[in-house]
């Protein structure tokens, strides 16, 4: 059931972030991040509400803070990244982190020793990151536009993603969803921090802000089920397995948005999937 939950949150972050990156072609993509976080609270409040729980702990609210931390950074430096390069590209860079950061925390703070695949997944990171972040004229191509751009806010992102799973997974089971409210109530104010420093609007306009607030909303959704994953799996299957949500906004991106990739860089994200699919077998 476990593993069900985490398929199920990687599909609502999947969703989420195919919409709002479609939303950021056109709009300042710090803004869209603002407003779906806005979204987010509303359906947290309201779940929060309505299904009973335990009672949270002065650490779970820490820890559902520090996961809002995460999240701000993570979800305002992927639209960020999608509205400069191609979502096909940026996407997958932002899922790295969200698996290899848990790792790398197991293995240095907790004495976690992963098995030989997962070091070769880890080792698998650095090229994989290399070859999608070249552009077309880098390895000798000629095509339109740079999709490579958004790689390094992508990479940004990635740490915040990781961030964002490693302190939701401390979330007490006995817990009700108030720490998940207070997560995206910080997150929210992470966001208005890094709009503010890039001088970006506050407020978006015409008809894209109903799915924004809508797809914030269910990214909220998909953080709940993550946290009920938790408490059913072990931490790195469960993280794992809701950061293959990236595999949701590639596809679609190929198929509907007919972005197109260099040679280097579909290598390039062959080495994604393959250090994703190693270090979960640590």
């Amino acid at each position: 059931m476990g593993e069900l939950l985490a398929l199920l949150s990687a599909l609502c972050f999947g969703i989420t972030h195919f919409v709002n990156g479609l939303v950021s072609r056109r709009r300042n993509g710090l803004t869209v991040a603002l407003h779906a976080q806005v979204g987010g609270i509303v359906l947290g409040l309201l779940l929060a509400l309505v299904l009973d729980g335990g009672t949270a702990s002065l650490a779970d609210y820490g820890w559902g803070a520090l996961s809002g931390v995460g999240t701000g950074i993570g979800v305002a430096f992927l639209y960020r990244a999608m509205s400069q390069g191609a979502m096909s590209v940026v996407v997958p860079v932002s899922g790295v982190g969200a698996v290899a950061l848990p790792v790398l925390v197991g293995v240095c703070l907790l004495g976690e020793r992963p098995a030989l695949p997962a070091w070769v997944g880890i080792a698998a990171v650095l090229p994989a990151l290399w070859l999608v972040s070249q552009d077309s004229s880098s390895l000798g191509h000629k095509q339109r536009g740079t999709p490579a751009a958004g790689v390094p806010s992508a990479l940004i992102a990635s740490v915040g993603f990781g961030v964002q799973f490693l302190a939701m997974a401390q979330v007490g089971m006995d817990s009700d969803l108030w720490p998940v409210v207070l997560s995206r109530v910080v997150s929210v104010v992470v966001i208005a921090a890094v709009l503010g420093s890039y001088s970006a609007p506050w407020r978006p306009a015409g008809e894209p802000w109903a799915a924004t607030v809508a797809a914030g909303a269910l990214g909220t959704l998909a953080i709940v089920l993550y946290l009920e994953a938790t408490g059913q799996q072990l931490m790195a299957v469960a993280t794992v397995l809701s950061a293959l949500y990236p595999a949701i906004p590639v596809l679609l991106a190929l198929v509907m948005l007919k972005e197109r990739l260099n040679r280097g860089q579909a290598v390039g994200l062959v080495f994604t999937a393959l250090a994703i699919g190693l270090i979960a077998l640590r």
